[in-house]
């Protein structure tokens, strides 16, 4: 099947299997491998990306489903060599450690940021409940949201 994707703003078109999920669509045909594969059925969220603007988890979805639809991955957050606010904090508030479940936690973050740009740190451990890392402990991956949300304001 031929599907066509906005992938990090960039439009493109490939042939794929209809059996191949959208993270090994990512990692083998685009070569963007900072999405990274971790449980494979949607416990970990280490594959999550943006489809539309929803934090999905790629492992479950196949490729040709993300078919006319606009994917955001880690490697399209930053523009003109500038991380952005969330990739910030996680690396100002140590936010990471292994860097495995980063790149999930940081797109989880993106959705839970446009749609309450001022959580309570409630809400951000809420919102980032579906997505898990073995090394933190989770309170540095908080404060790095937070940082995240404050720096919005001063946009």
């Amino acid at each position: 099947m031929k599907i066509r994707v906005k992938l990090n703003g960039t439009w493109r078109e490939d042939d794929v299997e209809s059996r191949l999920l959208l993270v090994h669509y990512l990692r083998e045909v685009a070569g963007l491998t900072g999405t990274h594969i971790g449980c494979e059925v949607s416990i970990c969220g280490a594959c999550t990306v943006l489809l539309n603007g929803q934090a999905v988890k790629s492992c479950t979805l196949f490729a040709v489903q993300a078919d006319g639809g606009e994917i955001t991955t880690i490697e399209g957050l930053a523009a003109d060599g500038k991380l952005h606010p969330l990739q910030q904090g996680f690396w100002e508030e140590h936010g990471l450690q292994c860097g495995f479940c980063t790149p999930g936690m940081i797109l989880a973050a993106d959705q839970l940021l446009r749609r309450n740009p001022h959580p309570t740190q409630e809400e951000i451990r809420l919102g980032l409940e579906g997505n898990l890392c073995r090394c933190t402990g989770y309170q540095h991956i908080v404060k790095a949201v937070e940082w995240a949300a404050q720096k919005g304001d001063q946009k």
